[in-house]
This record gives structure tokens, C-alpha cells and sequence, in this order.
């Protein structure tokens, strides 16, 4: 596994890659979040818990990558570009998440551009992304990079009737 490297300067939010201890984090973040601000259910931590074990199970360090924010030690959000195994010249960017205390700085973005940069030097030709409705903040985002609505679904596996979405951007 590659050690955890950093892309910002000390007293900064960091960014780093992860490290053991970290999916575990992630998905009890997302369980506990999206419990929190959206109504979801438990089956959406174990959601999020499937897509971080696959990630370690099947790390390819070549062309995927995790990485975690903090400023402190403290996390603040995350991002994953994870390899599509049903199409590998496409990517998956995955358990993207901010926390409440970083909103509105500029992280989210930072942690998307970052998903996108690296795609991009791999050579991925498409990078998709699933979310919901609800995600009003996020959806803005995925829209000023580029990415557009391919597809949607009703379902009710996070608990009530949601919309989820598909989300895709072609790099090449």
C-alpha cells in the first residue's frame, strides 16, 4: 500500500491518502451523516461499508485512490476514484463527503477536482458517480465540473421513497 502522501501545506486542511483504520471511519461518517441530515436508514452505512471493503479487497494503486481531509487530525471529508470492474476504461468516483464544519470552504470542490485530475492522468475515458435527489449542495457541484444526469430511479432502499441518480462525465 502506498504511504499516505499530502497535498497541502501544515496549519491548511490536508489531504491525504488512506491508511488502516480509515474505511471504517468512512462509513461510519456516512452512516451517521446521512442518518442525521437525510432520514437514511442503516442499510445505507452497510451500503457505504460494501463499496469501502470492496475498495480495499481490490485496490489497484495504479489507478484508484482514497483520499481522506483533515485539519488537525480532525476528519473533514473524503473522496474515492475506485476503477468501474464492469467497465474498466471508466471510473467511479465514490463516498464523496464533507463535514457540516467544512462546508462552504471550497473542500468539496477541492476534493472532486482532485477525483477528476487523477482520472484524467490515468486515462480513464468516463467518470460516473451515483447520488441522490436530496443531495441538492452536491449535484451542484457535479453539474459546475461537467458531469450530467444520465439516469434515474426511484427506490426505497435508504428507508422512505428517494430518487436516486446517475451522474457521468466524459473525460476524452
Amino acid at each position: 500500500m502506498d504511504s499516505p502522501k499530502k497535498t497541502s501545506t501544515p496549519g491548511d486542511i490536508t489531504i491525504r491518502t488512506h491508511r488502516p483504520g480509515d474505511m471504517g471511519y468512512i462509513t461510519h461518517r456516512h452512516g451517521t451523516i446521512y442518518c442525521k441530515e437525510f432520514g437514511f436508514s442503516e442499510r445505507f452505512e452497510a451500503y457505504v461499508g460494501k463499496i469501502t471493503s470492496d475498495f480495499l479487497l481490490n485496490y489497484d494503486p495504479l489507478m484508484e485512490r482514497c483520499w481522506l481531509a483533515e485539519r488537525d487530525g480532525a476528519f473533514l471529508g473524503c473522496i474515492m476514484l475506485i476503477k468501474d470492474r464492469e467497465a474498466p476504461a471508466n471510473a467511479r468516483l465514490r463516498c464523496f463527503l464533507v463535514e457540516e464544519a467544512a462546508r462552504g470552504s471550497g473542500l468539496g470542490t477541492r476534493l472532486i477536482k482532485l477525483c477528476i485530475d487523477m482520472a484524467r492522468e490515468i486515462g480513464y475515458e468516463r467518470i460516473a458517480l451515483s447520488t441522490d435527489k436530496l443531495m441538492a449542495t452536491a449535484r451542484r457541484l457535479y453539474t459546475s465540473f461537467g458531469f450530467e444526469l444520465k439516469a434515474t430511479k426511484e427506490h426505497e432502499d435508504w428507508g422512505e421513497r428517494q430518487v436516486g441518480e446517475i451522474w457521468e462525465m466524459r473525460l476524452r
